[in-house]
């Protein structure tokens, strides 16, 4: 069976107390805001309108370019959905937007947390692994 490879793209939002954006797909899993890069859009557009869709954030300021990683999407019961792999592309962004307002009904909840707190939140290992591995890359933001 050949996998589908699907494109993806979302971001490390930081706001002015230095904590990170992270949403809730399905009131199951957690991620950072991300999503699928439709027709026509580059991955830094879908990026941004993911990002406004599953947070209510519009307000953002463009740092860096935090390249992008592969991972099976998560199946219904959890485990990894080995049909389809996802190649994620991620930005980083800073805003001055404090309040959390997600527009999409399949992303019902946004919040705010640390480092450590964004980690333990996030459902799937690829996710924890690189957002560990790219965490020093805003330190100095």
């Amino acid at each position: 069976m050949k996998n589908k490879i699907t494109e993806s793209a979302g971001g490390i939002v930081l706001n002015v107390k230095q904590q990170v954006l992270v949403v809730n797909q399905n009131h199951d899993s957690w991620s950072l805001p991300k999503g699928h890069v439709d027709p026509g859009e580059t991955s830094f557009e879908a990026a941004k309108r993911e990002i406004y869709e599953e947070s209510g954030i519009s307000k953002l300021e463009y740092i860096k370019d935090l390249g992008s990683y592969e991972r099976f999407k998560i199946g219904l019961d959890g485990s990894d959905d080995k049909g389809e792999l996802k190649r994620i592309h991620l930005y980083l962004f800073k805003t001055t937007q404090m309040k959390l307002n997600p527009i999409d009904p399949m992303n019902p909840e946004a919040r705010w947390g640390t480092i450590q707190e964004v980690y333990n939140l996030l459902t799937h290992q690829a996710d924890k692994d690189y957002f560990l591995s790219i965490s020093n890359l805003w330190s100095n933001v």
